[in-house]
């Protein structure tokens, strides 16, 4: 299936459970706690405003492409979904296209991208 045939929310969808499998996944490799420790220090990566964090920084540094942008804003845009009270409706949606662009490189077979993005993640938020 190609992402141009899902939905933003869709493409969403799957990003968000990739992720969270990335966060997770470089967690425990790197032996960065146990149990409910490993669950508070994935929120530094998983929570609304640390990917809008990620998504805007890279953005700024010009790192994603025209149609990886194009994927963000049709996951930003995208209708539906209630917004969590720990955060806005703005930075709700910045996380949701960023979700989106994750989606659409894991049905694409870009491991490679999502594995750049997660490296720049590092940086970005000095975790």
């Amino acid at each position: 299936m190609s992402p141009n045939e899902c939905s933003g929310r869709t493409l969403a969808f799957l990003g968000d459970a990739v992720w969270s499998m990335y966060v997770r996944q470089s967690l425990i490799i790197n032996g960065q706690g146990k149990g409910s420790q490993l669950q508070k220090l994935s929120i530094a990566y998983v929570s609304a405003k640390a990917q809008a964090h990620i998504y805007e920084k890279l953005h700024e540094e010009g790192f994603f492409t025209e149609e990886e942008e194009e994927i963000y804003r049709r996951g930003r845009n995208a209708n539906g979904g209630a917004v969590p009270k720990s955060t806005d409706v703005q930075t709700y949606r910045m996380s949701t296209g960023f979700e989106a662009v994750i989606g659409a490189l894991k049905l694409n077979g870009e491991d490679k991208r999502i594995e750049e993005i997660w490296e720049e993640t590092g940086r970005i938020l000095e975790v």
